[in-house]
């Protein structure tokens, strides 16, 4: 993985998930964080459909920068980690707000695959 993106910035990029329902794969647009090697997605609430579908099937892509990334995706249960990630993601009073995080871990694939 060679990103031009240094660790610890925020920026747009797409997830691609499996639609939950549909089995069909699903992408949106949204803010991304890179921290210690790993991205993060994150949602006021657990409503998110991307959301739902990462619960379901763990397995992400994601695209940054134009390169194409698998991932695992899991919730990240670390109050300060996601503390910490609001504050990467935000610089306003967002970064304050409760948050659900999602951990991105790039080259790894869900153990029944």
């Amino acid at each position: 993985m060679k990103l031009n993106t240094p660790d610890g910035s925020s920026f747009l990029g797409n997830l691609t998930t499996v639609g939950r329902v549909s089995g069909k794969t699903h992408t949106v647009k949204l803010r991304l964080v890179l921290h210690e090697g790993n991205f993060y997605a994150s949602r006021r609430n657990a409503d998110g459909g991307w959301l739902k579908n990462i619960v379901r099937n763990p397995s992400a892509l994601i695209e940054v920068n134009g390169e194409q990334i698998e991932c695992l995706a899991e919730l990240l249960n670390d109050v300060k980690l996601s503390q910490k990630i609001s504050e990467l993601k935000y610089r306003d009073k967002r970064r304050e707000e409760k948050r659900v995080v999602v951990r991105l871990i790039p080259g790894k694939r869900p153990e029944s695959q």
